[in-house]
């Protein structure tokens, strides 16, 4: 009787050990999942940064230019750098969504870096309608395919995640 008890105890432990490590794997990858969503949605974040400058480089104020181009180049500089460190990221985290970004973060430099090359050479913003600024003076619209192709190859990254999640017992 005594060895039947034993044997029930050890086997209820066994049971909850093996409940406990199951809770606790799948706290982690959601865990992780919404840690990689954050760090995907910033690195958006970043394109999306710098994607203004063009519109800020134009709006800058005229009576402070030395001052302006020293706000607006060291604004550029934090958002080439966090381009840098998400190209980083989404590459080591996943090839495929790191290759979606690099071409993304590519074809933004060219896009957008010449539009900001274009709007150093115009004359800054004196009134406002000058803030207006129509999408025959700054085009980005090229770079929604590429933005799109990021967030897909994000999302199945993402999926992926949740797949290897309801594997280990979580639920969507």
């Amino acid at each position: 009787m005594l060895g039947l008890l034993l044997t029930g105890a050890v086997l209820a432990a066994v049971i909850g050990a093996i409940v406990n490590t199951a809770l606790a794997r799948r706290k982690s990858l959601e865990e992780e999942r919404a840690r990689v969503r954050g760090v995907f949605a910033e690195a958006f974040e970043a394109v999306a940064a710098y994607k203004e400058f063009p519109y800020s480089i134009r709006r800058r104020r005229h009576d402070q230019p030395e001052a302006e181009r020293v706000r607006i180049a060291e604004a550029m500089s934090g958002v080439q750098a966090k381009l840098s460190y998400y190209l980083a990221w989404t590459t080591a985290e996943s090839a495929q969504v790191g290759s979606a970004y690099a071409d993304l973060v590519k074809e933004l430099r060219r896009v957008a870096g010449t539009a900001c090359h274009d709007a150093w050479l115009a004359p800054a913003a004196t009134t406002d309608a000058d803030m207006n600024i129509p999408p025959t003076v700054v085009d980005l619209r090229g770079l929604k395919p590429l933005e799109d192709a990021y967030v897909a190859a994000s999302r199945e990254h993402l999926q992926q995640l949740l797949a290897l999640r309801s594997l280990l017992g979580g639920r969507h």
